[in-house]
């Protein structure tokens, strides 16, 4: 049986844990891939758009966990992508 990972409380603790820590010796079957926004965000951006679809990305931003800024800012980001990540037409 794996272990269960312990409740680190600090980025300190995080590092270390993983500094020194088998990480095969853990149970990861609960883990969630988690994105990490590290650029600064200096401009901003105001647009109007129909309440249906609005309301629609803040309950798909709910389901995942994630405001729903950053939904918006991850489809524009994938959109951005390049031609061989967008769907053709």
């Amino acid at each position: 049986m794996k272990k269960k990972l312990p409740r680190l409380r600090s980025d300190r603790e995080a590092e270390e844990f993983v500094a020194n820590a088998d990480l095969t010796e853990y149970d990861l079957s609960r883990s969630k891939r988690v994105r990490f926004e590290f650029e600064k965000k200096t401009a901003q951006l105001n647009m109007r758009v129909p309440k249906p679809l609005l309301d629609a990305v803040k309950k798909r931003a709910k389901a995942r966990g994630i405001p729903y800024t950053r939904l918006v800012r991850e489809a524009m980001e994938l959109a951005l992508a390049g031609p061989e990540s967008r769907p053709r037409r």
